[in-house]
């Protein structure tokens, strides 16, 4: 039986504001706040709301038969928290119906994957940790920035303990294979991977509204049709994207939202079944290794990273950023980190790319690609100096790395002794709680026999 595994990105872009040379070591603060509330309010107003609520709605009529699937990075999340909360009560309601999964990405939405092993592993965590906290989920299946992947980072994947990932569906990798099968990492073969069908998702996302499209318009009759025609053993169709596609880049007027709402009924009516990703992880088997040697994701027609390292403005600025990684984490300042996440987000590189792309970009305050890098580098150069000034030059990546050594050794000290006062606190407990029930028995026993003496004493005195 064919299924369907619908999933949704949410991530809000950190809009920088305008920074000048002159304003290195005198001004420590990056952020254009007006433009980031006006944008997360107008995608709120115009995506977001209008689509969750037809999604809720979806699953009220549907019940189980309709599953999707969310991953949200940790600073979208930040900016939902302060701009627009309405969102995040939707997702907790969409969370309460036992019908929507939460996934694991990389906190800032950024490309520690490709750098920094360490950053990547803490990234994934605190953005898991988050989602804890929101919908009570721990996440099993993890989704990188833009659906990045090689076989190294399914590796990380793996030892971190996640049951699969989802990545792209790239043709240059699978050659003859289909998209539409579960497949595992050829480093860690109990990582499963579900792959998106490249064609079926951006349908949605990228033509729904193009009239210039040959399948234009889509319906959802024949959308389904498509899917039921894939022979019968293709039974796992990805359709993965941004949830910024229901309402942004297909507007509410092209009738997207109404397109989904018939979904679930043209689904049943051919046999074919809505699942969240572990649900296809834990129920089926791979079917081969995946080799994915060189790094893959979801943007533009190469389907690799060139759409943030494709110039060598682009690697110089990603170069920078992660050279100081290890002396962030070891500076574990608040604002520190807080800077450290929103200068990470995938978006600030993509801007300074120099290639066409047929994803449309809003660059906001930006002329081009220069005027980006230019205005990138310079705050980027204030940040260096600032972590300098806590961790400074003369202390060689050697002396950084004992420390790290230190800091990692002393935090699975701590975890160990942590886990000793556990088990001992429970030993105390059980012990205590025999005690009580020790002293309960030793009680009726005291009792019984003064009962026995009194009523022995008064039967002597009847006697008498």
């Amino acid at each position: 039986m064919k299924t369907i595994c619908l999933y949704f990105e949410i991530h809000q872009v950190i809009h920088l504001k305008r920074y000048r040379f002159f304003d290195i070591g005198t001004d420590h603060y990056y952020y254009d706040d007006f433009e980031n509330e006006r944008s997360i309010s107008d995608i709120a107003e115009r995506s977001y709301i209008p689509a969750l609520d037809t999604l809720l709605q979806m699953i009220k009529e549907h019940g189980k038969a309709f599953k999707l699937a969310f991953s949200l990075s940790g600073v979208g999340i930040e900016q939902l928290e302060v701009h627009a909360p309405q969102v995040l009560d939707k997702l907790q309601e969409l969370n309460n119906t036992g019908c929507v999964e939460f996934l694991a990405e990389p906190y800032s939405h950024g490309l520690a994957s490709l750098a920094n092993e360490e950053c990547f592993k803490h990234e994934v965590k605190r953005q898991a940790q988050k989602i804890k906290e929101y919908f009570g989920q721990t996440p099993k299946v993890l989704r990188n920035s833009s659906l990045i992947y090689s076989d190294d980072i399914g590796l990380i994947a793996s030892q971190m303990g996640f049951k699969g990932m989802l990545t792209e569906g790239a043709k240059h990798v699978l050659g003859w294979k289909s998209p539409h099968y579960v497949y595992n990492c050829s480093l860690a073969p109990k990582l499963k991977l579900i792959l998106r069908d490249v064609k079926l998702s951006d349908d949605i996302s990228l033509r729904f509204n193009n009239s210039d499209w040959d399948g234009y318009p889509l319906f959802a009759d024949t959308y389904m049709d498509q899917i039921a025609a894939l022979p019968d053993e293709e039974q796992v169709i990805g359709l993965f994207m941004n949830l910024s596609a229901l309402g942004l880049e297909q507007p509410l007027s092209s009738n997207i939202l109404e397109f989904f709402k018939a979904l679930p009924v043209c689904a049943k009516q051919r046999g074919i079944t809505f699942s969240t990703p572990t649900e296809i992880c834990m129920k089926m088997k791979s079917v081969d290794n995946l080799y994915v040697p060189d790094t893959l994701s979801w943007m533009d027609e190469e389907r690799d990273v060139s759409t943030w390292l494709g110039n060598p403005m682009q690697r110089e600025a990603f170069n920078k950023l992660y050279s100081i990684a290890e002396r962030v984490h070891i500076a574990n300042d608040p604002r520190i980190n807080q800077d450290w996440d929103y200068l990470q987000a995938s978006d600030n590189l993509r801007f300074i790319s120099t290639k066409p792309s047929r994803v449309g970009m809003d660059r906001g305050i930006y002329d081009g690609p220069f005027d980006a890098f230019t205005n990138y580098m310079n705050i980027l150069g204030d940040f260096i100096n600032r972590v300098k000034s806590l961790y400074p030059d003369d202390i060689d990546n050697e002396e950084l790395n004992g420390l790290l050594t230190t800091i990692r050794n002393q935090a699975d000290e701590i975890d160990m002794k942590s886990k000793d006062i556990s088990n001992l606190q429970a030993k105390v407990e059980k012990l205590e709680a025999e005690s009580d029930k020790l002293r309960a028995k030793l009680e009726k026993k005291t009792t019984t026999k003064k009962t026995t003496s009194s009523k022995t004493t008064v039967k002597k005195s009847t006697n008498k």
